[in-house]
């Protein structure tokens, strides 16, 4: 069968181009994310050989409501595998692993069957829940890493209980999605310690599920799929699930983890020093970190390997702000392409335009559900393009602020960026954050790292390299070019920064929840 590989062109675009067949053997991660599924075939040197991609729908019945068919899932990820599948040899597949949307979950039956459309992480119906746990739970940060807060699943399963009885007196599993697909894929429910971390269900110092959260939902430990270690083995595929992905029965599935951290695999983030940037609809960075630590400047997360983490911080605005201003307030009278390259022209700061970027609220650090954004400094002189380009730094400056809270709890200085993501195609924005900042940005040279994460970390089960840190390093790779800080933009968003994007949230805080009080 033909083989590719990848060449970068100028413009950062990814084109497969023909080559000779490969000796190594292939490794397909999985990618079953909000939005859509992705299937992407490797070999041991990261070359990206075939890919396939399916849609996801998504339901919004009510406000606040966010719901998909797990069926959807499991059909999209068959649609993706076989679309794979059409340009490589099924047979050199030597193993698959998951990388899945997190916080995500569905409830079954007895018979496997789910009892009501899966509940996602963006669903924010359980509010109310989130204040009845807290008193229950003293201790949850101190164990899974987390603050209690509404896109995990105890809140969730709270409301069920509440609000849909009969369901909730019927669950027999919860299932988290990548439960849901290693059980299609090879008859056993397998909730990785990666994917099961997120939920809010874990206890991070044992890999185990935490009783008392358990306890304060109502459900126990047999209604819990069992936990792999990411890259364990769990399963191989039968023939009639061979049939329906386009693999040969028999290939190996191993466990994966969440979408967040497979992403960081990929990005080559597996040692101290630098942390992998994600420029998308929100702001999602990880680190390193070889022990568990708690703060409320990052959500700690499960590494790919044993006793490793990753902690993240999580921005719920990033490109969500720039296409809400094009969108609404420039009617899509413009495009980002125009608007940064009229900001490229403007000076570090704005000409004293300062936005605060929580359009959805804070998350790390300051964890406020009242917090709204803020544009400070409006000129009439002040144009599209300067607001653009004030955005472009809010969002920098506030990446800063996280990236400072997680150097602080590791005690290690992280001196460079690895972005993805669609922002990540922004030069501006790559130079904003590296003179905001103080570090270098690269950018990684393939446009799915979470595929490629989870490729990983088949690649390790599989033993076809002897651990996760030498496996990534072979595989991932990033761009040659280097956004470096440019020594006067630095000095000037230097003194922005200290004198007036970290006092601006403090500053406003109180008037930020009165307002919510009294408007809601």
């Amino acid at each position: 069968m033909p083989e590719f590989s990848n060449v970068i062109t100028t413009s950062g675009t990814i084109k497969l181009t023909m080559r000779t067949p490969a000796a190594s053997p292939l490794f397909i991660g999985i990618d079953c994310s909000t939005s859509a599924c992705k299937a992407s075939a490797y070999d041991l040197q990261g070359v990206l050989l075939s890919s396939g991609r399916a849609e996801i729908p998504l339901s919004q019945s009510l406000p606040g409501w966010h719901e998909q068919n797990p069926h959807d899932w499991w059909q999209a990820l068959c649609k993706a595998l076989r679309a794979c599948t059409q340009t490589i040899d099924p047979a050199s597949v030597q193993g698959i692993a998951l990388s899945v949307q997190r916080e995500t979950f569905v409830v079954m039956d007895r018979n496997h069957n789910p009892l009501r459309p899966a509940i996602l992480w963006m669903d924010t119906r359980a509010y109310a829940e989130v204040e009845v746990l807290q008193p229950l739970l003293p201790d949850f940060h101190q164990h899974t890493g987390k603050r209690l807060s509404v896109n995990l699943i105890p809140p969730k399963l709270r409301w069920l209980a509440a609000h849909e009885p009969q369901t909730f007196e019927n669950i027999a599993q919860v299932w988290d999605v990548h439960a849901y697909l290693s059980a299609r894929l090879t008859g056993e429910a397998a909730a990785s310690w990666g994917s099961a971390g997120p939920t809010g269900l874990l206890d991070l110092r044992s890999m185990q599920w935490y009783e008392p959260v358990l306890e304060a939902c109502g459900i126990t430990t047999t209604q819990l799929p069992r936990l792999a270690a990411p890259g364990e083995y769990i399963g191989s595929l039968s023939p009639q699930t061979a049939q329906a992905t386009g693999l040969t029965a028999g290939t190996a599935v191993y466990a994966g983890i969440g979408d967040g951290q497979a992403g960081g695999i990929g990005a080559g983030i597996t040692g101290p020093g630098c942390s992998y940037l994600t420029l998308g609809t929100s702001v999602i960075s990880g680190t390193f970190a070889p022990q568990f630590v708690t703060s409320d400047a990052f959500r700690s997360m499960v590494g790919g390997s044993r006793g490793t983490y990753l902690l993240e911080t999580v921005l719920l605005s990033g490109t969500y702000i720039l296409d809400w201003y094009l969108n609404t307030l420039l009617s899509g009278t413009s495009d980002h392409a125009a608007l940064s390259a009229q900001a490229a022209s403007l000076p570090p700061g704005s000409e004293g335009l300062v936005v605060l970027p929580y359009w959805n609220s804070a998350l790390n650090p300051y964890w406020d559900a009242d917090a709204r954004g803020v544009i400070l400094g409006w000129r009439g002189s002040h144009s599209p393009a300067h607001v653009y380009r004030a955005i472009l730094e809010g969002i920098a400056f506030e990446q800063r602020l996280h990236t400072e809270g997680v150097a602080d709890a590791l005690a290690t200085p992280i001196d460079r960026y690895v972005v993805m993501g669609g922002g990540a195609r922004n030069d501006l924005w790559c130079q904003i954050i590296a003179d905001s900042s103080g570090r270098d940005v690269q950018r990684t040279a393939l446009p799915e790292a979470a595929t490629l994460g989870a490729a990983v970390l088949a690649v390790v089960g599989s033993g076809a390299l002897p651990d996760l840190n030498i496996a990534a390093q072979k595989m991932s790779a990033v761009e040659d070019a280097v956004y470096q800080p440019q020594t006067a933009a630095q000095a000037q968003y230097e003194r922005l920064y200290q004198q007036v994007y970290l006092p601006l949230y403090p500053a406003i805080r109180e008037l930020n929840r009165h307002l919510s009080r009294l408007c809601g």
